[in-house]
């Protein structure tokens, strides 16, 4: 489903990694995966991995009306910190696969007091129609075949795990909680069965 087409070394806060390019057969979008490490070696236990939808507001300008960002660079750390393991980016995931500007309609409805559920089913969009399977493609192509997956969000395994991808562990990333966000990430677990712990007082 995805052909490699290009990769470098890509320096960045967290280290040095390597960013390798994966075009899909099916539409073009080209998606990214930063790497470190011998993958090979790190398989038996499992390659540390996070794969990642893209969310311009919240990685690249900091918008505090979610998590993304802060659980981009959350990432990186730990395979930083860890020496080997992969984050991949998947573009075209923009507001849980709404695109950008359904997003900004969406979050106009929630600062009218909708949730991020209500919001999208309110304007005929769906909750959440993200393709995992091109996250588990770029991880067949990096030959990775079992993962601790960084994600709070079980229902990632389904699109993810299949007879060539083995899921060996979970690991938690928790939310960085802003006064923006709080209603954001209780709706998260609440309404949508991510596993994530708020602080009472942020409540």
């Amino acid at each position: 489903r995805v052909r490699p087409v290009g990769s470098a070394r890509l320096p960045t806060d967290h280290g040095v990694f390597e960013a390798t390019c994966f075009r899909s057969v099916d539409d073009g979008i080209e998606h990214v995966a930063l790497t470190m490490g011998d993958l090979a070696t790190a398989s038996e236990r499992g390659v540390l991995v996070r794969v990642h939808s893209e969310c311009l507001t919240g990685d690249l300008f900091a918008s505090q009306r979610c998590d993304c960002g802060s659980q981009l660079h959350a990432a990186l750390a730990m395979v930083a910190e860890e020496g080997v393991g992969a984050v991949v980016y998947l573009r075209g995931h923009e507001g849980r696969g709404i695109g950008l500007g359904n997003k900004l309609r969406a979050y106009e409805l929630q600062d009218r007091g909708r949730d991020t559920v209500d919001a999208n089913l309110e304007l005929g969009l769906p909750v959440d129609s993200r393709d995992f399977g091109l996250g588990a493609a770029v991880l067949a192509q990096l030959g990775i075949s079992r993962i601790r997956l960084i994600t709070n969000n079980p229902h990632k395994y389904t699109g993810l795990v299949g007879p060539d991808l083995q899921l060996v562990g979970r690991v938690a990333c928790p939310p960085s909680v802003t006064p923006e966000n709080v209603a954001y990430l209780s709706t998260k677990r609440d309404r949508m069965g991510h596993l994530i712990e708020l602080p009472s007082a942020a409540l």
